[in-house]
């Protein structure tokens, strides 16, 4: 009896001692598995892959703004694999988190089998990373399943919180017909802006006009909106970095317009209107370069758009006063800023010396100081506009 229970204690004894050396192998199996995660998560090349993934297999992320969808990819993967690193559920925080990201998109007009779509291509694009580490770092694969398993409740939990947000998320219902396609195949022009124009029930003639403005600001969509008074439904959609919008008629404005630059061209037929866009597109940082605000043609500033669309003249022009600027020496760029200021103020020295805090006398000897030794006539309109174009060039290169 006593060597039978002798027995049984050493058979006890042993199974634990078993389970002791399981638990610490599946420990160290584990801590190699969180120095795959941070392996993972300090990749420098994945995240870009997963957006281009992203962008390149769900045509309607293609229109938003790489920042955008790299900000919240990092996000959700940071999230995720902290969570799998302490073994457990999404945070309450984390999925506030998510809940910003489906009214985000919400807003945007994204529908939520898009938001889930590219949730489920980045899924794809870590884990066959993660499945690489983990072969070369001789990671059992029980522990990869281990942790798939983890991973798997932890998203589940997301998509409910990410559906549920993206339904409950106030929409703002507008005449403005958020489709990214249509508007894609109107910019195309030729026959497909034909047919999409002829689809959305626009006139066949000569009518249509193309606003663009940057997306940066919340108040964009709304700043398009106010710029059109009766000229029918418009189309709107994300393109690119730009928010574009198609009217069928003349744009009518309010005596008190956006602050924000807004970018027109028009009227154009419906072949035309990937020209227009174009148009559009140029029309925005000339009316920045140039102080304006609010809508702008494409007419008030076409020669700013021609001289900032011809870079590689701009750059002959820089090269040939190389020696020019040399001989201004040290004050070359506090010359240059003078010229540039003292020609969009209409060559008014009082004004500009005013905005500079310096004398006019200042203002004046800089000007002569620089026809002087480049040998430009600033005063001349062609001169003028070498001058405004050198002196451009100069100052943009000039970090003070």
């Amino acid at each position: 009896m006593l060597a039978l229970v002798t027995d049984l204690g050493r058979s006890v004894v042993a199974g634990h001692k078993v389970r002791d050396h399981h638990d610490v192998a599946e420990d160290r199996e584990w801590q190699a598995f969180v120095d795959l995660v941070e392996r993972v998560l300090a990749d420098e090349e994945l995240l870009p892959q997963v957006v281009a993934a992203v962008r390149g297999h769900v045509q309607e992320s293609a229109t938003l703004p790489v920042s955008d969808i790299t900000g919240h990819t990092r996000v959700l993967l940071t999230a995720a694999a902290r969570a799998l690193v302490g073994r457990r559920a999404p945070t309450e925080a984390e999925l506030t988190v998510v809940e910003q990201l489906a009214v985000t998109r919400a807003r945007q007009g994204i529908p939520i089998e898009v938001v889930l779509g590219s949730v489920r291509i980045s899924e794809r694009a870590i884990w066959a990373r993660a499945r690489e580490l983990a072969e070369a770092a001789a990671i059992p694969a029980e522990r990869l399943l281990d942790a798939r398993e983890l991973y798997d409740d932890w998203a589940d939990a997301v998509r409910s919180r990410l559906i549920r947000a993206h339904r409950d998320a106030p929409r703002h219902h507008d005449a403005w017909d958020r489709d990214t396609e249509s508007v894609r195949r109107l910019l195309e022009g030729g026959s497909a802006a034909t047919l999409a124009a002829a689809e959305r029930g626009f006139p066949a003639g000569a009518g249509l006009w193309v606003l663009v403005t940057r997306p940066g600001d919340t108040d964009a969509t709304a700043a398009l909106r106010r710029l059109v008074d009766g000229a029918g439904p418009g189309i709107a959609a994300l393109v690119g970095d730009t928010l574009v919008a198609v009217v069928p008629g003349r744009p009518t404005f309010r005596a008190r317009g956006p602050r924000q630059v807004v970018g027109m061209a028009g009227p154009v037929v419906a072949e035309e209107l990937g020209l227009a866009h174009r148009s559009a597109v140029a029309a925005v940082p000339a009316a920045e370069v140039t102080g304006l605000v609010g809508p702008v043609h494409i007419a008030e500033v076409a020669p700013v758009v021609a001289v900032l669309s011809r870079t590689d003249l701009g750059g002959a022009l820089a090269a040939h006063h190389r020696a020019a600027r040399t001989a201004l020496g040290a004050p070359a760029a506090a010359i240059a800023r003078t010229v540039r200021a003292w020609l969009e103020a209409d060559r008014d020295a009082a004004q500009v010396a005013r905005d500079l805090y310096v004398h006019e006398n200042t203002v004046r000897n800089r000007v002569q100081r620089f026809a002087a030794v480049t040998g430009i006539d600033p005063h001349s309109t062609f001169g003028g506009v070498t001058a405004w174009w050198l002196c451009r060039a100069w100052t943009d290169g000039d970090p003070s």
